[in-house]
């Protein structure tokens, strides 16, 4: 009888050790940031995180537009360089048009202008390196403007937040933590998520502005270059 009930008891037991163990675990990054999503507010902390979606996804299609235009300027060039030699103007011409890149665009634009002379052909490359430029640069903007909303959306999160804080301090007729304690978290919440979002969209920002910094050296140095070779073929 006695190991009956002990054995009873321990079933009985089981369920409830497993409930204590699993009550006592500590929460997953994501039930954690889930909880704070929806502490700080659904409306305000929805518009933070669709400004970090679109600049992500504006950034990362810059990073891979600007990476897929990266080519080893001096082989081109080399390229274009005996194409002159052996089939003239328009074999190098097919040589650029073969070329991803605003490198292989801003010779053919040269290329283009070379039966005017040299002088021509340094300007037809001067303006396709600003049209280059132009489609380098396209998104640029869009992500500044998701990095500055992001914080300004916090802070009036957090207006509002202290708004209803006081509210409530109001209509209780006091100070009362209880009641001022969620306005207030809402308020602190949605300026934190505003300065992540700003922050890690200032990241993505400085890489793509690096990208295109050192895309615009490769154009201006393989410029340089080409009007050389175009002026000792025709020149």
């Amino acid at each position: 009888t006695v190991e009956t009930t002990t054995q009873e008891s321990s079933v009985v037991q089981t369920p409830e050790t497993k409930e204590d163990i699993e009550g006592g675990q500590e929460p997953s990054f994501t039930q954690v940031v889930k909880k704070r999503f929806i502490e700080g507010g659904v409306n305000f902390m929805i518009m933070v995180l669709a400004c970090l979606i679109l600049g992500i996804a504006t950034a990362i299609e810059r990073i891979i537009y600007l990476s897929l235009s990266n080519v080893n300027t001096k082989k081109v060039l080399q390229q274009v360089e005996e194409a002159l030699n052996t089939s003239g103007v328009e074999g190098a011409k097919e040589v650029c048009r073969n070329t991803r890149g605003p490198v292989g665009a801003i010779f053919y634009d040269g290329l283009t202008r070379a039966d005017e002379g040299v002088e021509q052909v340094e300007k037809a490359v001067i303006a396709g390196g600003s049209v280059q430029m132009g489609l380098m640069e396209k998104g640029i903007s869009w992500i500044s403007l998701f990095i500055a909303l992001a914080p300004m959306l916090g802070f009036l999160g957090t207006v509002l937040g202290m708004i209803g804080a006081f509210d409530s301090i109001a209509e209780a007729g006091g100070i009362e933590a209880s009641a001022m304690a969620g306005d207030i978290k809402m308020a602190l919440i949605t300026t934190v998520a505003g300065l992540i979002v700003a922050i890690i969209l200032q990241v993505f920002y400085n890489v793509v502005v690096a990208k295109i910094d050192n895309l615009v050296n490769q154009m201006e140095d393989a410029s340089n270059a080409f009007i050389k070779v175009v002026q000792n073929k025709i020149g």
